[in-house]
Order: C-alpha cells, then sequence, then structure tokens
C-alpha cells in the first residue's frame, strides 16, 4: 500500500518551482480616470439633471490655498464658518442695493422686509397649504394663480405638478433657475421671481404674474417644512 506521503510526493515537483507563464484577468469595461466622473454620472442617471451651470464661491486657487476643503476626513469647519461670515453677508448687500437701484427710490422709504411662515408638510401636502393660504380669497384652482416653487430637485416638482395638477407652463420659471443656477437654497424663490417677471414683460403680458392677479411662492426646508407667502401682482408696465 501506498502511503499517504508517497502520494503526496508524486503529486509535486522536485526542486524549486518556477515561473514559466503568468496570466492575467480584468472585467472587459476599462475607463480612462480623466473620464471617470463623467462616465460614472452617466451610467448612474445623474447626467439627467437639468442642471446647466452652477454658481460657488470655491475656485481652483481658494481650494489650494485651503486644502483641508478638499482633502476626506479633515477638519474644515472653521473655514467653512469664516467664508459664510464674510460670503453671506456680501451677497445679502449685493442684492439689496441691486433691489434699490431698480426702485429709484430712498432707503429710507422701506416699509416692509417679507418673512416667511413655516409649515410641517412636504410635496405631498402642499394642496392643504394652498387651501390654507387662499381661503380668504376665495381661490382654489391652482392654475388661476401664478405659482413659484423652490425648485430643490426635479422629482420635487414633478411631485408638486401632479399632486396640484397644474398644467406643465405653471412651473417654467421654477425649472428654468434650477437649470442655470442650480439649488441655490432659498435664494431660488427670489431669482424665481426675478425670472417670472421679466418673462411677462417680454412676452408683453398685463401683469407681472405671468398675466394672473394673484399667486404664491413657496420653499421646502429642513423638517420636511414648507414657507408660503401669497403675492398680489401689478401691471407689467
Amino acid at each position: 500500500m501506498v502511503s499517504v506521503e508517497e502520494f503526496r510526493r508524486s503529486q509535486r515537483a522536485d526542486g524549486p518551482a518556477t515561473i514559466m507563464a503568468i496570466g492575467k484577468a480584468n472585467p472587459p469595461n476599462c475607463v480612462d480616470q480623466s473620464t471617470y466622473p463623467d462616465y460614472y454620472f452617466r451610467v448612474t442617471n445623474s447626467e439627467k439633471t437639468i442642471i446647466k451651470k452652477r454658481y460657488m464661491f470655491l475656485t481652483e486657487e481658494f481650494l489650494k490655498e485651503n486644502p483641508n476643503l478638499a482633502t476626506y476626513d479633515t477638519p474644515s469647519l472653521d473655514v467653512r464658518q469664516e467664508i459664510l461670515m464674510v460670503e453671506i453677508h456680501k451677497l445679502g448687500k449685493e442684492a439689496a442695493l441691486k433691489a434699490i437701484k431698480e426702485r429709484g427710490q430712498a432707503k429710507s422709504k422701506i416699509t416692509h422686509l417679507p418673512g416667511l411662515k413655516p409649515r410641517l408638510h412636504f410635496a405631498n401636502h402642499v394642496d392643504g397649504i394652498l387651501v390654507e393660504a387662499f381661503k380668504p380669497l376665495g381661490i382654489s384652482d391652482w392654475n388661476s394663480v401664478f405659482l413659484k416653487a423652490h425648485p430643490g430637485r426635479p422629482v420635487i416638482m414633478d411631485q408638486v405638478e401632479a399632486t396640484l395638477g397644474l398644467n406643465p407652463e405653471k412651473l417654467r420659471a421654477s425649472r428654468h433657475v434650477l437649470a442655470e443656477y442650480g439649488n441655490m437654497q432659498s435664494a431660488c424663490v427670489l431669482f424665481i421671481l426675478d425670472e417670472m417677471r421679466k418673462k411677462s414683460a417680454k412676452d408683453g403680458l398685463e401683469t407681472t404674474g405671468e398675466w394672473l392677479e394673484w399667486g404664491v411662492f413657496f420653499g421646502f426646508g429642513p423638517g420636511h417644512t414648507i414657507e408660503t407667502v401669497v403675492l398680489h401682482s401689478f401691471a407689467a408696465n
């Protein structure tokens, strides 16, 4: 009978092993690193975003001066806070001065600074909020008012459109601003209103509200809140 040791020896060669050849295998799909971001967004359907441009404070030069902002798992809160404390106020001042210049009157004549009223709801519940907001005016047909929504993402606007039974053109200004500027958080609302009034004037409509008298803008905020303001348009010219 052959022993176990003899059997094992018969399956092995004597002496050192020699590499006679090397075989390698990789998945067939190869993507160059320089084009990988575009590839990834395309194959994950992220490229379907309607956003065409984005405005931001960060530049390549600034990121080189503050490498923690672009390095994973490194502290960057102080730098971010410094940006917010300085730049947000600059943007606010710039926007306010533009509005005052357009109006052509003294700052002392400003009588109101608008505030927003939060509600604990989301896109699928926006109908109830509009009912509450327009009840004093006796309005319940949402296609009879100009309606401007904080864009957030296309899916949010799609949900609002479906929930309220809106005509496709109702959220045109919201979709336009999202495409041209991206999601600018609360500031989107003012960009949307500006787009609406300029388009109304360009098209020769009777009011700044797309020829409609009453309207509303609302924004979606933290905790699934909706902030709403009822608006009254005036003559475009």
